[in-house]
């Protein structure tokens, strides 16, 4: 059996009973940093044989792996954190257990996908997982024009070195829709930030991040075909201050509030 096991992506207590009992039954464990899940293992006193397993070397690992699947052994998977195959490696000797007909199963546990969508306050009814953005300025696009009219909260994983980056890639090719930069999720230094994209967002530039983002609206709910300034009056019709009303129709146009702000000054001067 191929046990894919979830192991804590940041508190090394979030891990369940069942996942810690699997990973003391099992004949070897596959990991992407044998260092890095020594700590995990070591302090919950799991001794077993380590191998690597990483995108770079997952084809060359797989067929060595099926081999010991059949020949009877347990193999558990697990990643440096969280589930899996989300964004981690995994998919390749999964494809080929199932193609092969060898039983394989999931140990339940936590996923920063999830737990980042709970924290951002942003619709959690149906999300998109997107991942990591490619690292090509023409790819990010591509990948992006494939989700921006979707409509669904939108999650991307981001590196502490490419998170400005990626806040800036976002807020080019969607606008400035409501967004929630999640860092060092379940760990002391826990932190969430919501904002728009294209503003200045105040957060700590270390740990690892997921940024949730809003999803398109539906047309039919969109005040675009409304001036400007006749979009300001609008919120201002319905009692918002000039600031509230700026934010949201920004947010409604997915430009910067700078844009808007220039507006609602211009519609000042020719009332005076």
């Amino acid at each position: 059996m191929l046990y894919i096991v979830a192991t804590p992506i940041g508190n090394i207590q979030e891990i369940t009973y069942r996942a810690v009992e699997t990973l003391k039954s099992v004949d070897v464990i596959l990991c992407e940093d044998t260092r890095h899940s020594r700590i995990l293992l070591s302090h919950y006193d799991i001794k077993k044989p380590l191998i690597s397993y990483q995108k770079f070397n997952e084809r060359e690992k797989c067929e060595s792996i099926i081999t010991m699947l059949k020949e009877g052994k347990n193999v558990a998977l697990i990643s440096d954190a969280g589930m899996p195959l989300i964004s981690d490696p995994g998919a390749t000797v999964v494809k080929e257990a199932q193609k092969q007909g060898l039983e394989y199963t999931v140990i339940s546990g936590p996923c920063a996908c999830i737990n980042a969508v709970v924290l951002s306050s942003l619709d959690t009814s149906r999300f998109c997982m997107v991942g990591f953005l490619p690292d090509k300025d023409g790819e990010r696009k591509k990948t992006l024009e494939l989700f921006k009219d979707l409509q669904a909260t939108l999650v991307f994983y981001s590196p502490p070195h490419d998170i400005d980056k990626d806040l800036k890639t976002l807020y080019e090719n969607l606008g400035a829709r409501k967004v929630a930069v999640v860092r060092e999720i379940s760990k002391m230094y826990e932190q969430v930030c919501v904002g728009n994209l294209g503003e200045e967002l105040v957060f700590m530039r270390k740990g690892e991040f997921v940024i949730v983002v809003e999803g398109a609206r539906p047309k039919s709910e969109s005040l675009s075909e409304l001036t400007v300034q006749e979009h300001i009056r609008h919120y201002l019709g319905l009692g918002k201050t000039e600031k509230e009303a700026i934010k949201a129709v920004a947010s409604d146009r997915n430009v910067a509030k700078s844009i808007i702000y220039a507006e609602a000054i211009r519609m000042k001067e020719n009332k005076e």
